[in-house]
């Protein structure tokens, strides 16, 4: 018997319902007014190649110089994407070396956990920050990467899943203020390990 796969039971093509209690009623969804659900596309087999995915040479992430990153030791990046921030901060964290999270080699798993302490601590420190989320999708690149993203205080709308989408929507905070928010999360890593490249 041919086993059924996933999209099989998929409307392909078709509109899917927004359910009654769908996450457009949520207090923190971004969005208001009538929404649309948009198509399902029939599925890509296989799938793209992300950046990065045939190996260093192909890698955005190992092209660029650490002396780019806001933070570096000599296993990790502490990287800040694009020119603009909408929130207090949003950076990177990235291994140096070319793995993703399947063939992270065990002492780098190893120093992980409390590295994702260490930059979420040094985020709190940041003015009027009240959380901080951090996310790992992977569907655009091969190097392994964990988006940190800095949660205003007070802005309860901010809260949960949608910040990423907030994040998008919001007006650029000013430039020199995105400098000294670098500056200072480098130089928090830097007093317990680690080179501060951020000026």
């Amino acid at each position: 018997m041919e086993r059924e796969s996933f999209t099989d039971r998929l409307p392909v093509g078709e509109r899917l319902p927004l359910p009654e209690d769908s996450l457009a009623g949520w207090a923190t969804f971004p969005f208001e007014g009538e929404l649309r659900v948009r198509p399902l596309q029939p599925p890509v087999l296989p799938e793209p190649d992300r950046a990065g995915e045939s190996g260093p040479a192909d890698c955005p992430t190992c092209r660029r110089p650490v002396t780019e990153s806001l933070w570096a030791d000599e296993n990790w990046r502490l990287d800040a994407p694009g020119t603009e921030s909408r929130l207090p901060a949003t950076v990177l964290l990235q291994p140096r070396a070319h793995h993703d999270l399947t063939d992270l080699p065990p002492a780098l798993a190893a120093e992980l956990g409390p590295l994702l302490q260490r930059v979420e601590r040094a985020l709190l420190t940041l003015d009027d920050v009240a959380r901080v989320h951090i996310n790992r999708w992977g569907d655009g690149a091969a190097h392994l990467h964990f988006w940190f993203f800095a949660r205003p205080a007070g802005l309860l709308r901010l809260r949960g899943t949608f910040l990423p989408v907030w994040e998008e929507l919001l007006p650029p905070i000013p430039p020199a203020a995105r400098t000294r928010a670098h500056h200072h999360l480098a130089t928090a890593l830097a007093r317990t390990g680690g080179t501060a490249y951020a000026p």
